[in-house]
């Protein structure tokens, strides 16, 4: 049982169970559980697996019917063995008899006949261990419980073991034993989603999010649900959106509350239905930061019922289990549910999304009133994050809407705000209704949205700027500025992701044309997505200034502004800002945002050094875009982890996703990811050594001593074309890079190429003394801690260059700081270039007694402590400091003593200053 035949979520029961079984003595065990919860699946397991140990195996199963049978129940139990009852003394076995029927007499004392029995499982044991198995206990009949009780607690000299099956919910005549108890709980959230995949593996993530919060952890409810679910909108987020029931159950999950709810007096059913409606959760449930919910009153009778609970910390009613929600709702008819909703309506006047939920299930006929306060409703849930929410609440206005203009302006309206959500195949489904409702093919509502699709979906960036364009040219005199700025936010995408100058121009030239109509910010990504070189100088405090607006932006413009922060590399500034969009985003279903912002936190881990947190994001967006169908998304993560991988000197894994991302992205015409794709080449050949490669991709993006207009990769491979040029003897070459990097103005457009070119200058420099000023200033740049990797790579030149001036002190030290950072970070090839250029200064693994003379008296305690073998913790404990603290203070210590790891301190440090073991 431990090996064969697991229950999902259930591994530890199970162990318990088989010890139960190979026990040596006699035992009686409870399995507790609310209906579903897996109590019969493990009995069937333990059958098996008791079976298999040679055991006799007797199962019974209480009935709702003959609960009310005298020794129905025992019956059951004792059927099988019967046969060896003439085995018994002749008491015993007329008493036995007696009970069944066989023959007449009177019927005995529960304790009487429970010695009788008992004798009987005894002499049965005594050949071969005997397992008995009771599923539905709580159905048996209380004589046959009584008798049973008294077994099973003098079981103890023999090898009989009894496991009892009871529901939680219900009073059973077991209740009151005192026999050990094993309760089986929810599943856990990871192992419910387990059994859930196992079972479904082809659930949209929005109808898999709504089985796994109606189930509870119920396993049965989780086999069951995704049946009945087949019919929900997989575009659609159901936690959330207006109108969504509870999921419908099953006939067999609704029996297991039908007869209680029908019990009810209707008052009190009336009670429940408007608790459910409006989402109370359960007693367990996590506490959620909301408004206030309908409080249920006067519902005792279905709290003795077990459908509800009192809350241990609210003392309010709670239900039991999210299914009593379900069957509620779903036992209800359609005029009741309406009375709920509008009785709802009415109490919730000052909440406009939870009014707008149930106005929006109580309306039946088309009315404008209703479709008004949806449309508000819709807007309200935008600014907070919930755009999949609003898609479903402009849909339904569109659909109450009495006038057809209104009518296909809301559907235009849900159609643009599904496209932005990441929701395309319901956004073309609203789209074509919009066009059948306008009778305009050529509608820029349809434009918008249709170019949209085909953007994200297949990346076909020049079809998506060619349609939008086509738009804008059709305009009407008296079109809203609304619809002027979403077309040229595609023209803005599509453009970005071609970086091509041609289509550029077309959507320069139509901000210009209608810059009346359009937001200041849209010249800010005009200027930041694309010729940032040329245009960037001073758009980092016009961003900041974007940020700090005092009203709420929509999701998808924070998105673009996180993208225009990330090309002028201020991402770091807005770090915990964007962390919490994108938590909220994920939670909305707003693929779109959730992905181009998750895209923005990678990138933002990758700058800050932080890799493995950088690829862990990576390979998520990778596999969600992947699930979703979004070739776009799925290609720029494979770019990002691409270069990622050459970073860390994965050669064959870097080169492996260039590959990939380039033979997508070249057909389509998306000059964003094939001049990517030749960065990961430039990055892979520079951790390998391999220059001339390097400087084959680096100059196919750009050639030296220019930056190609538009091209993002231009500007951030500015490092990666200087070295390899100076490595392959291009020294003229690199030298004119550097310096047309400082005349086009790079340092004022952002910290990242400020600290670039001050890097490339004094790498080129040639004079001794000026390299020696310029690497001072590359070296201690402000922005030097936003970006360690690169940071670490002008040390390197830097103890470089120090070495072959002879200054083979300031050499070690320097080169033992970039190595350090290397190693931190994961930059592995780098680290050992680093150590091969230390080696290269004639160090032998020790410096003077001078140099060790520099560290401070903690310091040189620290370090002592290292040497002599203890860790992190136990230094801090020994020196009352925190782990990270201690860590601290060896990055600064190693490159003190020109050194790059642990491993080094004894040798290091002078011996007579050694702490002896």
């Amino acid at each position: 049982m431990r090996h064969e035949g697991a229950v999902i979520g259930r591994e530890r029961e199970q162990s318990a169970l088989a010890e139960f079984v190979d026990a040596r003595d006699g035992r009686a065990l409870v399995l507790r559980g609310e209906a579903g919860m897996g109590k019969s699946v493990l009995l069937d397991q333990l059958a098996r697996y008791a079976t298999q140990r040679e055991h006799h195996v007797v199962r019974a199963i209480g009935v709702e019917t003959e609960s009310e049978l005298p020794f129905a129940g025992l019956h059951q139990v004792l059927h099988p063995l019967l046969p060896r009852a003439g085995e018994l003394n002749d008491d015993h076995r007329a008493l036995i008899e007696t009970v069944f029927g066989r023959q007449s007499g009177t019927v005995p004392s529960v304790m009487t006949l429970g010695v009788a029995v008992l004798d009987l499982l005894a002499l049965i044991a005594s050949k071969t261990p005997l397992l008995i198995m009771i599923d539905d206990g709580h159905w048996f009949d209380a004589p046959s419980a009584q008798v049973l009780s008294f077994i099973s607690r003098r079981l103890s000299g023999d090898v009989v073991r009894i496991v009892i099956g009871l529901r939680e919910e219900m009073e059973s005549p077991f209740d009151d034993v005192g026999l050990p108890e094993m309760e089986l709980t929810a599943l856990s959230e990871q192992a419910a989603g387990e059994l859930l995949d196992a079972g479904f593996p082809g659930l949209s993530t929005e109808v898999r999010r709504a089985v796994l919060d109606t189930a509870g952890g119920n396993p049965l409810a989780l086999v069951e649900l995704p049946r009945s679910a087949s019919g929900i909108d997989g575009d659609a987020t159901y936690r959330g959106v207006p109108n969504a029931q509870p999921l419908p159950l099953s006939r067999r999950l609704e029996r297991m509350y039908r007869s209680r709810v029908e019990d009810l007096p209707s008052s009190e059913r009336g009670e429940l239905l408007r608790g459910a409606l409006d989402g109370i959760e359960t007693a367990s449930a996590p506490r959620r930061v909301t408004a206030a919910r309908y409080r249920m009153e006067n519902v005792e009778r279905a709290l003795a019922q077990g459908l509800v609970t009192i809350d241990a910390e609210t003392y309010e009613f709670a239900f039991r289990h999210p299914l009593v929600r379900s069957a509620l709702v779903q036992m209800a008819t359609p005029n009741e549910r309406r009375a709920a909703h509008l009785a709802l309506a009415e109490l919730h006047q000052s909440d406009i999304e939870r009014r707008a939920r149930h106005l929006s299930a109580a309306t039946v006929d088309p009315d404008e009133a209703v479709a008004t306060e949806l449309e508000e409703a819709a807007a309200s849930a935008t600014l907070r994050g919930g755009a999949a929410t609003a898609v479903t609440w402009l849909t339904r206005a569109a659909e109450l809407s009495q006038h057809s203009e209104e009518r296909a302006r809301r559907l235009a309206e849900a159609a643009f705000t599904a496209s932005q959500a990441g929701l395309l195949d319901r956004a073309q489904r609203l789209s074509d209704e919009f066009v059948r409702n306008s009778q305009s093919s050529q509608a820029p509502a349809a434009a918008i949205t249709s170019a949209y699709v085909m953007l994200y979906r297949t990346g076909d960036v020049r079809s998506a700027h060619r349609m939008a364009g086509a738009a804008l040219d059709a305009l009407p005199a008296d079109v809203s500025p609304e619809t002027v700025s979403r077309l040229v936010n595609v023209l803005l995408s599509a453009s970005m992701f071609a970086a091509d100058p041609a289509l550029w121009r077309r959507t320069e030239e139509a901000i210009d044309t209608f810059a009346e109509h359009l937001d200041p910010l849209t010249v800010v990504h005009r200027d930041s997505w694309g010729d940032v070189a040329r245009r960037g100088t001073g758009l980092a405090k016009r961003i900041e200034e974007a940020f700090a607006r005092p009203t709420d932006p929509e999701p998808w413009e924070v998105m673009r502004l996180g993208v225009s922060a990330y090309f002028v590399d201020t991402l770091g500034d807005f770090r915990s800002y964007l962390h919490r969009v994108v938590d909220r985003e994920e939670d909305s279903g707003a693929f779109t945002n959730y992905m181009t912002l998750l895209q923005l936190v990678m990138l933002d881990q990758m700058s800050l050094g932080s890799w493995d947190a950088a690829e862990e994001t990576g390979r998520r967006g990778l596999e969600l875009t992947q699930t979703h169908g979004y070739e776009l998304f799925a290609h720029q993560f494979r770019g990002f982890l691409g270069l990622l991988a050459a970073w860390r000197g994965d050669g064959a894994g870097a080169r492996e996703l260039q590959t990939a991302t380039d033979a997508w992205a070249r057909p389509r015409g998306i000059g964003n990811l094939t001049q990517y794709a030749e960065a990961i080449g430039t990055a892979a050949a520079l951790s390998e050594g391999d220059y001339e490669s390097a400087y084959v991709y680096a100059s196919g993006i750009t050639e030296p001593g220019s930056f190609t207009p538009y091209s993002a990769q231009a500007l951030r491979t500015l490092l990666d074309l200087v070295e390899a040029a100076l490595h392959t003897g291009r020294t003229g070459e690199a030298r004119r890079h550097a310096l047309a990097a400082r005349d086009l103005g790079l340092p004022a457009v952002s910290p990242r190429l400020s600290l670039l070119t001050q890097g490339a200058l004094a790498m080129t420099a040639e004079e001794d003394e000026d390299a020696g000023t310029l690497f001072d200033e590359a070296v201690g740049h402000t922005a030097a801690p936003a970006f360690p990797f690169e940071h670490a790579r002008i040390e390197l030149a830097h103890g470089m260059w120090l070495r072959r001036s002879r200054q083979t002190r300031a050499a070690r030290q320097t080169l033992a700081r970039a190595a350090a950072t290397f190693e931190r970070i994961g930059a592995r090839t780098w680290a050992e270039r680093a150590r091969a250029e230390i080696g290269a200064t004639g160090a032998v693994g020790r410096v003077s007694t001078e140099a060790a003379l520099t560290l401070t008296a903690q310091e040189r305690q620290i370090a002592e402590l290292a040497a002599s073998g203890m860790s992190n913790k136990e230094i801090g404990t020994q020196l009352f400091l925190s782990p990270r603290t201690v860590g601290s203070h060896l990055y600064r210590i190693f490159p003190k003593l020109g050194i790059t790891s642990r491993a080094a301190l004894r040798d290091a440090l002078p011996q007579e200053e050694t702490v002896s073991e």
